[in-house]
């Protein structure tokens, strides 16, 4: 199988010229796509740039495709899809910045080691072409895909990720509701149980939340803060505007 590569977790150097922006979400109730980071977007991308979007998350390629290229081509964006492409690794390298969508984490990282797709982005941003990464695109940024919230609908052929990040991040993180009768873990549950096993921070980001990563800056923006767990440690709060810089170390 094409594009292989998987090492272990805090085994790599980051270069200090990548721009990542991981997003919880793309869609925020009563909105429409990407309406809230939009701003944050067009302050992330110069003008102009020509994105290549990777759909894979979702099964419907052709739709995906056009929701993220019409979206952005209304900010002055040039955006298409790389499963339009014949090679879809010659789009990612040809493109100005990469936008790995939402969906299903299992499917993207599967799709993205059939295709070779996976040393392609990771390559790409290393070397400084921008990366906005949305939910599944968001865990397709940290060591590996283990903090995702998705059924494991196909299997990978390994957890391992891009590892732009050296932490881990829950999309769509949920606090525990007072009063709530459910019975099952709350998410701040299963991010211990994650600590039972492995040493890696995991930032629960919430909806309407976003980290930015200039070179080694890392700011938590958007609508809502985040929550910052660490094994045998107490869970810390963050707000918008707050450097997390220190996890870069």
């Amino acid at each position: 199988m094409p594009g292989g590569g998987g090492f272990p977790a805090g085994r790599v150097t980051l270069p200090l010229t990548m721009k990542v922006l991981l997003l919880s979400n793309s869609t925020i109730h009563g909105e429409g796509y990407l309406d809230w980071a939009i701003e944050e977007i067009r302050s992330f991308l110069p003008a102009g740039s020509k994105i290549a979007f990777i759909p894979y998350a979702l099964h419907d390629l052709d739709s995906y495709g056009r929701t993220a290229s019409e979206r952005l081509e209304k900010e002055g964006f040039s955006c298409r899809s790389v499963h339009e492409n014949e090679d879809p690794r010659a789009a990612a390298h040809e493109a100005d910045a990469i936008f790995v969508g939402g969906g299903n984490t299992f499917r993207l990282l599967t799709r993205l080691y059939e295709t070779g797709l996976i040393e392609a982005i990771r390559e790409r941003t290393r070397r400084g072409t921008p990366y906005i990464g949305s939910s599944a695109g968001t865990n397709l940024a940290c060591p590996t895909i283990k903090t995702t919230n998705d059924m494991p609908i196909v299997e990978p052929p390994r957890f391992e990720a891009l590892n732009l990040v050296p932490f881990q991040i829950n999309p769509h993180y949920i606090d525990p509701q007072p009063g709530s009768t459910h019975m099952g873990e709350t998410r701040e549950q299963r991010i211990r149980e994650f600590h039972e096993m492995n040493e890696v921070p995991v930032v629960g980001l919430r909806e309407g939340a976003w980290l930015r990563l200039d070179g080694r800056e890392l700011t938590l923006g958007g609508r809502a803060g985040a929550r910052l767990f660490r094994r045998n440690e107490p869970a810390t709060e963050h707000a918008s505007g707050d450097s997390l810089a220190f996890l870069m170390k």
